[in-house]
């Protein structure tokens, strides 16, 4: 008889079974709560904030009341920071990434100093990266306007961002650039292209997708953290949309707290209305991503 037909070896099927079974339960009473919370929180928020949610929102700047007020000054604000978080952020992560993976392969003591930093830095409390950039970057700012008091401006907002986001770009980078296979390299070095032209005409292509995914995680980051930027100068009653990296500005996330801790509910319902407008913009900057995504995977 086969030891996988006694009743011992049966029985252990059974109980196998029933725990795969227990488990799959579980798992999908989890995914229920996660689920149902999410629709909980979307349906309190879209209920309350469908109220405020007109052209008022976007084109007037916080008021006394409610009622005609709007966050003009945090929306361009927030997308002010987005973009110049990414001009920042983009090329030297991107480039850190491609020298770390591409020109320096060998596992080095220096290399191991340099990745073991970088996980480091991508854990720590956002907090700690506003009150650096309150010693360094709004000092520097400063010195750039000629104004002592004019350090607390975007430029260092989007400094602080970038440096905040920086790791998480490395990172997603460098997986990216170690999903191309190395046959794809060896295949272009030995038709006799540089190792540059392998990098941008081979590896590059393949490792796009997954390059743009860690840039949208970047852009989502600095449009939703409010801490540092409370820190180096973000302001919630500010009556002018910034036009240029020296000027003051507002953020959104700001804006939904200073709204959401005031005790009237019709600013609270206002609060509600611009986290829509918040998702709104995640959102979109999410479809962006995957649509590049798929035209890069077609072209690659």
């Amino acid at each position: 008889m086969s030891r996988f037909s006694t009743p011992a070896a049966a029985a252990r099927i059974r109980q196998r079974k029933t725990v795969d079974r227990v488990f799959v339960v579980l798992m999908g009473i989890a995914a229920f709560i996660a689920v149902s919370l999410l629709v909980i929180l979307l349906y309190r928020i879209g209920s309350s904030g469908m109220r405020y949610l007109g052209p008022d929102l976007i084109n007037e700047f916080p008021g006394r009341r409610a009622t005609g007020s709007g966050a003009r000054h945090a929306l361009f604000g927030t997308l002010w920071i987005m973009s110049l978080t990414l001009l920042f952020t983009v090329p030297i992560g991107v480039g850190a990434a491609i020298y770390l993976e591409e020109f320096n392969r060998r596992d080095s003591w220096f290399k191991r100093i340099i990745q073991l930093n970088i996980a480091n830095l991508s854990g720590v409390p956002s907090i700690i990266y506003g009150m650096l950039g309150l010693a360094i970057f709004v000092p520097f700012v400063a010195v750039l306007a000629g104004d002592a008091r004019s350090g607390k401006t975007l430029l260092a907002g989007a400094l602080t961002m970038s440096l905040l986001s920086l790791p998480l770009v490395i990172m997603v980078a460098q997986e990216a650039l170690k999903a191309v296979p190395s046959s794809l390299r060896d295949g272009s070095l030995a038709l006799g292209a540089t190792r540059w032209q392998t990098i941008r005409r081979v590896v590059l292509p393949q490792a796009t997708p997954g390059i743009l995914t860690g840039i949208i995680l970047a852009a989502s980051r600095a449009i939703g953290e409010t801490a540092p930027l409370i820190v180096v100068g973000a302001a919630v009653m500010v009556n002018s949309v910034p036009t240029g990296p020296f000027d003051s500005y507002g953020v959104l996330p700001l804006q939904v707290f200073n709204w959401a801790q005031r005790p009237q509910q019709d600013f609270k319902d206002l609060s509600a209305s611009t986290i829509i407008v918040l998702m709104g913009i995640l959102i979109s900057l999410n479809a962006i991503a995957i649509i590049m995504r798929m035209r890069a995977q077609r072209r690659a």
